[in-house]
């Protein structure tokens, strides 16, 4: 601390050793003098980070908003500077709080009990703990800053409120399993709606459910309800898998047999239109020649006969034994 003063002292007589002498003024007058220069140079200027933005206020009244980098404004307290971090995305949790975030040590959850935010009850009267976080970014800095006295705060209430109403509309297993996409959306929009009608200048970027579970004392219960949902659920699907292969095998089936049927009763058509004809021609032919035609039919029918005869006997009242007459089997035979 000595050495502090001792230096701002020796600066100070450094700089009124260089300052022209001037009739009338006094050791006295110099220092304040300056005092008055070097403060009114160090409040002239300021510094904005990359993710901030700052609104410069002059005599209570907004003059300017100005972007990152290093900016000029009046002295000694005239213009004022509040800075804003509007390129930043902040988060507010919601059943849980995140610890543990600082240089490369890994986060993890606090285990602080937060079941007066998550626990909620729905639309089948059943109790949920719903963990959700809200993303955000500050949109109008003016707004931020100047519309509301809390708007982080302002928020949060609202987030707990729209959650839980949304919830509420629901049934339990629906926001367990198939709903949190929709619940998540559904809470975003109606989030920023109440915002906007707020001018709190926030824009909100997303709403995600971190875990969807219910309590502790009947997780055994739901635990079998939903296992007894997957065993219904897996006996649907084999059932409409089975369904799926032995219908259109039945069907197949069943168009095999109308093909087959429709396919025979074309062949025995077409048959019996052939033997039709054949006999009509035949008769035509036997109405014209009688005689030819007569023989010509047995000797086809005897054609077709004899090859089925194996050997022909002819047997006389005074003869001792049978005399083979034809022996059409085994010239059959030699033949092949």
């Amino acid at each position: 601390m000595n050495n502090s003063h001792r230096n701002l002292k020796d600066d100070f007589a450094e700089l009124t050793r260089h300052l022209p002498r001037l009739p009338g003024i006094g050791l006295g007058l110099l220092i304040p003098l300056a005092l008055l220069i070097l403060w009114g140079g160090f409040t002239s200027f300021y510094t904005v980070q990359p993710e901030q933005q700052a609104v410069v206020k002059r005599f209570g009244a907004v003059v300017a908003i100005t972007d990152p980098g290093l900016h000029f404004k009046l002295p000694f307290g005239i213009d004022r500077v509040q800075r804003v971090a509007s390129a930043r995305v902040l988060k507010q949790e919601f059943g849980f709080r995140t610890v543990g975030q600082r240089g490369n040590e890994a986060s993890r959850y606090s285990s602080q009990d937060f079941t007066g935010e998550s626990a909620m009850l729905t639309g089948d009267l059943n109790v949920i703990n719903v963990e959700w976080v809200v993303q955000y970014r500050i949109q109008d800095p003016i707004k931020y800053l100047y519309q509301q006295r809390e708007p982080d705060t302002t928020l949060r209430d609202i987030s707990e409120s729209v959650m839980r109403r949304v919830v509420g509309n629901r049934l339990g297993s629906e926001v367990l399993t198939v709903g949190r996409v929709e619940i998540a959306q559904l809470a975003r929009e109606e989030i920023q709606q109440v915002m906007d009608r707020y001018n709190s200048g926030l824009h909100i970027i997303t709403v995600e459910l971190q875990d969807v579970v219910p309590p502790q004392a009947v997780r055994p219960a739901f635990n079998e309800v939903n296992e007894a949902r997957q065993e219904r659920e897996r006996m649907i699907n084999e059932a409409t898998k089975r369904a799926n292969q032995q219908i259109p095998r039945a069907e197949g089936e069943a168009q095999r047999l109308i093909a087959e049927a429709e396919g025979y009763a074309t062949e025995r058509v077409n048959r019996a239109y052939g033997e039709t004809a054949r006999f009509r021609a035949m008769l035509e032919e036997y109405q014209n020649v009688p005689e030819v035609t007569r023989s010509r039919l047995y000797l086809e029918a005897m054609g077709g006969l004899l090859p089925k005869v194996g050997q022909v006997l002819m047997v006389q009242d005074d003869q001792v034994g049978p005399l083979p007459l034809m022996n059409i089997r085994d010239a059959r035979q030699e033949a092949k």
